[in-house]
């Protein structure tokens, strides 16, 4: 398996971005570890982590209230979902869309493009409103992630 990581890099990268909690935090270094440019592993990060944000956005609440409906063993998993994007109503309440920027933006646990998509599905923020402070939230978070990965690259080289 980890063989064909090393095969197919921008793929890796790619997919490991589009992954909740990992997102683009855990995708450049892995492409940087995998031989690609740092500038290279940022811009298929920063893309791979956009990719689902749309879908996110769309069809987030008819999937949970479909899911608590017909699947009672993800109630649990879906109800916490819902609990841990409403406990970020307050970046929301309090700086607007600047919130929604700042949530996507700072890469810690918790937030990130998935957070920032399942935050503006659940309070009714529009694709059209939405996308384009989650793209720039997830450039800033991916600048952030690159100037770190690129200390330790060459701490460590």
């Amino acid at each position: 398996m980890l063989k064909s990581l090393y095969k197919y890099p921008l793929l890796a990268t790619f997919i490991t971005a589009m992954l909740p909690v990992v997102e683009l935090r855990g995708a450049l270094p892995l492409g940087v570890s995998l031989g690609l440019p740092h500038l290279t592993a940022y811009f298929v990060a920063v893309v791979g982590n956009l990719v689902p944000v749309p879908f996110i956005i769309l069809f987030a609440r008819s999937i949970f209230k479909w899911l608590k409906k017909h699947v009672p063993f993800l109630r649990r998993i879906v109800v916490r979902l819902e609990w841990r994007a409403r406990s970020k109503r307050s970046y929301i309440d309090k700086w607007s869309l600047l919130g929604l920027f700042l949530l996507v933006a700072i890469p810690l646990p918790g937030t990130g493009a998935w957070t920032g998509a399942l935050v503006a599905a659940l309070f009714d923020i529009r694709l059209k409103r939405a996308m384009p402070v989650i793209a720039a939230g997830v450039l800033a978070a991916g600048l952030i992630v690159l100037a770190i990965t690129f200390g330790v690259s060459h701490i460590i080289n």
